[in-house]
């Protein structure tokens, strides 16, 4: 991968430097990014009771701003192939912002699902993608590391965020709540200013030379139709769909998805429904984020080691897993202490799976490529997250109960985990058998061109003997 990253970037990464400044830019706008619509959890009970709306209702909320992060990333893609990571993220931030201060002012249900759900997830793409593209033109050696300290941010922001909006709703309600954390999302703005271009000149590849031809006069239809489809493959790189590693992965995270952000979204109030008071369920949460906050660098250091890193695809499978044996045993724990050591494991769980979702995407698709790859993937894996957690709040609505939840997102977790284990290991085969084939094929070409070069030799010697021969019979016929 390393070699393949540089060919097609045309420069070596710094792996330094500035580098630092943009992980800790990517870190802030990560964080927002992912905590932001887990931490708005805390004020789902108080919303509730003021519109008179179920557990499924109220949690269109959050599902509605994850889905809309997610289905925003093609533009967030383009955007950032156009324009850069700076201006996106900036922008993004803004409109985060804009959203939560227009919220603050809601009369209905169907207000928050525009301002927080639409407006204020399309600003959080703008945030996401743009940090996890610039990460890869920085860092090539160093980037699992770097990109496990940045996605260290989710789980620090929300181990702050947790305990401050609790404080915030007691002091303030829900809606001078939503109005101060408009404020703070601006926040986001600063973290963009730090993503500076990399000033290295990558070389454009090989395959898109030539690509200012497209719109020359003359052309025959299939050739103007390979211009369009490259041009539109300057936007956005639509071979992807070829890639079978990637097709691989796109089928794994759209099971995954639907069981995998229900468990924190429900956390607090699944708590509360045990008779918890609002502060230890708030704790939960801090507790959570806390062990996240250590998984997520802890595993992006032991993913970059000489024993894991070529294999990171089974890790990877191995955490998706492992986040569903935890909901699978969460509901079998007995009170608050049960949950706290629910919340220990899960933070691990869940910090392993975000510290390399998308580590093992860059790995198969490269950094050149890995804009396009994000975005695609996050636009078809929107439908998960979309219906993943309003399902499970009608799980909770029709059995009023939390356990059967749990057991559901446990098991589309589990499933696609070893799923991908499976399908990665045939895959590791099948490209150690393709490559084995390929040497197949150059060796009998090079063997075949070294034994002509023999022969022609060969006869060229046997050519020389000859005449010389021939020199000598004249020279002794001509002696008297």
């Amino acid at each position: 991968m390393p070699s393949t990253t540089v060919t097609s970037l045309g420069y070596t990464p710094p792996d330094g430097g500035w580098g630092w400044a943009v992980v800790f830019g990517s870190f802030l706008s990560i964080g927002f990014s992912y905590a932001f619509p887990k931490s708005l959890t805390i004020y789902f009970k108080e919303v509730q009771e003021y519109f008179s709306v179920s557990y499924s209702e109220i949690a269109w909320v959050s599902s509605i701003m994850l889905a809309t992060m997610y289905a925003g990333g093609p533009v967030s893609s383009i955007l950032v192939n156009r324009y850069g990571s700076r201006p996106v993220v900036m922008v993004g931030g803004l409109m985060v912002g804009v959203a939560m201060v227009a919220a603050s002012f809601g009369t209905t249900i169907m207000h928050l699902y525009i301002c927080v759900g639409v407006i204020g997830g399309l600003g959080l793409a703008f945030n996401l993608q743009p940090a996890l593209t610039i990460i890869g033109k920085y860092f090539l050696v160093k980037r699992p590391m770097a990109n496990g300290l940045a996605m260290a941010g989710s789980p620090v922001l929300l181990f702050t965020l947790a305990p401050l909006n609790q404080f915030l709703l007691d002091n303030f309600g829900w809606r001078g709540s939503f109005f101060i954390l408009g404020a703070i999302v601006l926040n986001c703005c600063v973290a963009g200013a730090l993503m500076r271009p990399i000033t290295i000149t990558a070389k454009p590849p090989a395959n898109q030379s030539g690509g200012d031809d497209d719109g020359a006069v003359g052309k025959t239809d299939p050739q103007a139709r390979a211009g369009c489809l490259a041009r539109v493959n300057k936007l956005i790189d639509l071979s992807l769909f070829k890639h079978r590693g990637y097709l691989i992965y796109l089928v794994g995270n759209v099971v995954m998805f639907f069981g995998f952000f229900a468990p924190v979204v429900f956390l607090a109030p699944y708590a509360k429904h045990q008779g918890t008071d609002e502060y230890s369920a708030a704790c939960l949460l801090s507790i959570f984020a806390l062990v996240d906050m250590v998984a997520r660098p802890g595993t992006g250091l032991v993913s970059n080691t000489r024993w894991i890193r070529p294999r990171i695809q089974y890790f990877f499978s191995f955490s998706v897993a492992y986040n569903g044996a935890c909901h699978l045993v969460c509901p079998l724990l007995p009170g608050y202490t049960g949950l706290v050591v629910y919340a220990v494991f899960f933070g691990l769980a869940f910090g392993m799976v975000c510290a390399l979702l998308f580590e093992v995407l860059m790995d198969l698709v490269g950094a050149q490529r890995f804009s396009s790859a994000v975005g695609l993937a996050t636009i078809i894996e929107c439908g998960p997250v979309l219906l993943g957690p309003p399902i499970s709040g009608a799980l909770v609505d029709i059995f009023m109960d939390y356990k059967y939840m749990y057991f559901a997102c446990g098991v589309m977790m589990l499933v696609p985990g070893l799923f991908l284990f499976i399908m990665n290991f045939f895959n590791y085969r099948w490209l150690k058998q393709e490559e084995h084939e390929k040497k197949r094929e150059e060796l009998p070409m090079g063997s075949a061109r070294e034994l002509a070069t023999m022969e022609e030799t060969k006869d060229s010697e046997q050519n020389i003997k000859l005449n010389q021969e021939k020199q000598l019979t004249d020279s002794d016929n001509k002696e008297p």
